[in-house]
């Protein structure tokens, strides 16, 4: 089980995360979701150990993150932000680094390196260096260096950003995959992966959280939810079906997109108004090609959550433990990528 309590980031006078407390149990994918600059990598980072808190604390399946930090990162499987890696290396010389660090010996170290490359089919690649991999070639190893030990938590930060669509569906099915028995923890801002992997989503905004909640519970706080959109088959019948429909008790308000030729009907209390409507439309000799009830849109319960002074001050954790500053100001070190997620010992190597 993951736990925080009360977990807080401060840089001075800007505070990054802000008394954030929550449990996350095995079987549970949790989407952290929130604006660039929310709070999301930098409470990452403290899950992970990259970073200190300021105040609180927060455990992995019971170790402390700070008093006992390698028991701790022995459960963790860590995808950074843009997948850092060794960039001269190969991809299986990087694999077999990662395998030497995670202290896999033998029979074991061989099917695990065997099984990750087979699943995220890294084969055609294992020879070159990283440096000259496509995009979801690198976030592909990314992945295979953050499950190789079959951790029993994946921690993984903007897994798909800058994806294709092809790439996406195949980092998503593999969550779904070895979600059944993981805690896994996504941060993204693509709302599409909410729906697509999370059981559960947590909305931060301005270091703090606003909602918890699973991603069907979200989309209800929409205005959206149980409203009724329509597009019409003949446009010039927009006005009389504005009209049929607001002369309806259970309708609050219609919308018209004279564009599109849609309306969208919305209920009055919660009222289900797909049947009424239809009865109504087809009593007044309008046609429609489509006829939908909306389970509500996530982009509209985002903007709401996080809009006022969304990313006014807010900061993300910086790149070393031992610097104060904004992410991207301090020095890393020798011969690191940017957000490694080796061990602090080890990241001067390569």
């Amino acid at each position: 089980m993951i736990k925080t309590e009360h977990l807080s980031k401060r840089y001075g006078a800007l505070t990054a995360v802000d008394d954030v407390s929550f449990e996350v149990r095995p079987g549970e994918v949790l989407g952290f979701l929130g604006p660039n600059g929310a709070g999301k990598t930098t409470t990452m980072r403290m899950l992970t150990g990259y970073i200190a808190p300021s105040s609180g604390r927060a455990s992995i399946y019971g170790h402390d993150v700070e008093t006992d930090p390698i028991a701790a990162r022995s459960c963790i499987g860590y995808l950074p932000e843009g997948a850092p890696a060794y960039g001269e290396m190969t991809a299986r010389a990087f694999l077999d680094f990662i395998a030497d660090l995670r202290g896999l010996r033998g029979a074991v170290r061989r099917a695990r390196l065997d099984t990750v490359i087979q699943r995220l089919e890294l084969g055609p690649v294992l020879q070159q260096s990283i440096d000259t991999l496509s995009k979801g070639f690198r976030c592909r190893v990314g992945l295979a260096q953050a499950i190789v030990h079959d951790p029993a938590v994946l921690i993984l930060d903007e897994p798909t950003d800058g994806l294709d669509p092809n790439q996406k569906h195949e980092v998503r099915t593999l969550i779904n995959e070895i979600s059944r028995d993981k805690i896994i923890v996504i941060s993204t801002h693509i709302l599409e992966e909410v729906d697509a992997v999370c059981t559960r989503a947590m909305v931060i905004a301005r270091g703090r959280i606003v909602v918890d909640d699973t991603p069907a519970g979200l989309a209800a706080r929409s205005r959206y939810h149980n409203a009724v959109s329509l597009q019409l088959e003949h446009r010039e019948q927009l006005a009389a079906a504005r009209d049929a429909l607001s002369e309806l008790l259970d309708v609050a308000t219609v919308e018209v997109d004279e564009r599109a030729g849609k309306l969208t009907a919305f209920p009055a209390n919660g009222a289900a108004i797909l049947e009424p409507i239809s009865d109504r439309l087809a009593q007044a000799g309008i046609y429609v090609t489509a006829l939908r009830v909306e389970p509500g849109r996530l982009d509209e319960v985002f903007r709401t959550l996080t809009s006022e002074g969304a990313g006014k001050g807010a900061v993300v954790a910086p790149t070393s433990p031992s610097e104060g500053g904004i992410a991207g100001e301090g020095p890393e070190a020798p011969g690191s990528p940017s957000g490694s997620p080796l061990p602090s010992g080890e990241r001067g190597r390569g």
